[in-house]
């Protein structure tokens, strides 16, 4: 008993139509779930030179135990820089300071390590004078503050005025007390434009920072020494929804960050391009079914 053709037809075209939606809802899905685990599998890292009499230095960040991380090279960082966050996988990374033009085999002046944890993030800055120079992992506490507040730090940079308080000019207190190569605690305050205060102890030039601060924001205060007096920077770290902070960069890493995000996405293109060329291929053999179906009719 033969079948109609045309019911032949018709369920072949609806078998087209199922697989190709299936092919490219799987896709899809790979597709949207790449980026959350590449982030998932991150934590960030910024490098600062805080210490107002140590001279320019090369930076050295690699990753303990990993052949495949590319070394990363700083060079010429002088007093007062501090980079954007490195997006940085998991794990344990060296960081050393040389010399200006020093060698990279040459010992270094200082070096310490950080664990990345993910969506974790760091300051590491050179602190304290020469004499007496130290690498700091600062522990950034980037979680965006809530009920409409603004949250705030004081990184403390300035050896002319080693001891300071900061407060906005409705007496909330910022930092009270704050010691030179310290890093005071965040503190939440009503968003706003303010003139942020610094106050040297026990006496002093007083400085000013005119700052503009956003409800759900994380902000840092860089407290230096300028030319003449205070310089002050106003940090913005983090803000909006996601869990990155404000400038992040990628850095190259080498081959660790590459394949984890490179073979992720080339397997969803290449899934899809199968599936595309799978529909192509039943398009082909239901036009050609049409066409023998038509011939016998």
């Amino acid at each position: 008993m033969h079948k109609d053709p045309s019911a032949l037809r018709r369920g072949f075209v609806r078998a087209v139509a199922m697989s190709f939606a299936v092919l490219v809802g799987v896709g899809l899905t790979a597709l949207a779930a790449t980026p959350a685990a590449a982030d998932a599998a991150v934590g960030y890292v910024r490098l600062a030179h805080l210490s107002p009499d140590t001279p320019n230095v090369d930076v050295y960040l690699d990753k303990v135990g990993d052949a495949s991380f590319s070394e990363q090279v700083f060079q010429h960082v002088g007093y007062g820089v501090m980079s954007k966050y490195l997006a940085l996988p998991v794990g344990t990374y060296s960081i050393a300071m040389r010399k200006e033009n020093d060698p990279p085999a040459t010992q270094p002046v200082i070096t310490t390590q950080v664990t990345v944890d993910a969506g974790g993030a760091y300051t590491v800055a050179g602190v304290g004078q020469f004499a007496s120079l130290g690498l700091k992992v600062i522990n950034d506490d980037l979680s965006r503050p809530t009920s409409g507040r603004s949250k705030v730090r004081i990184i403390e940079a300035s050896i002319k005025a080693p001891t300071i308080d900061v407060s906005l000019p409705d007496g909330t207190v910022i930092g009270s007390n704050v010691a030179f190569a310290s890093t005071t605690q965040y503190q939440l305050v009503a968003p706003g434009t303010w003139n942020l205060k610094l106050q040297p102890k026990p006496a002093g030039k007083s400085a000013t920072l005119p700052c503009s601060l956003k409800a759900g924001s994380v902000y840092s205060v860089l407290v230096l020494d300028g030319p003449s007096g205070l310089k002050l920077m106003l940090l913005d770290d983090a803000s909006g929804s996601t869990g990155a902070p404000n400038g992040g960069v990628e850095t190259g890493l080498g081959g660790e960050a590459v394949a984890v995000s490179g073979q992720s996405v080339m397997g969803t293109l290449l899934m899809v391009i199968v599936g595309v060329a799978v529909l192509a291929g039943l398009v082909i053999v239901a036009v050609r079914l049409r066409s023998i179906a038509s011939r016998r009719t």
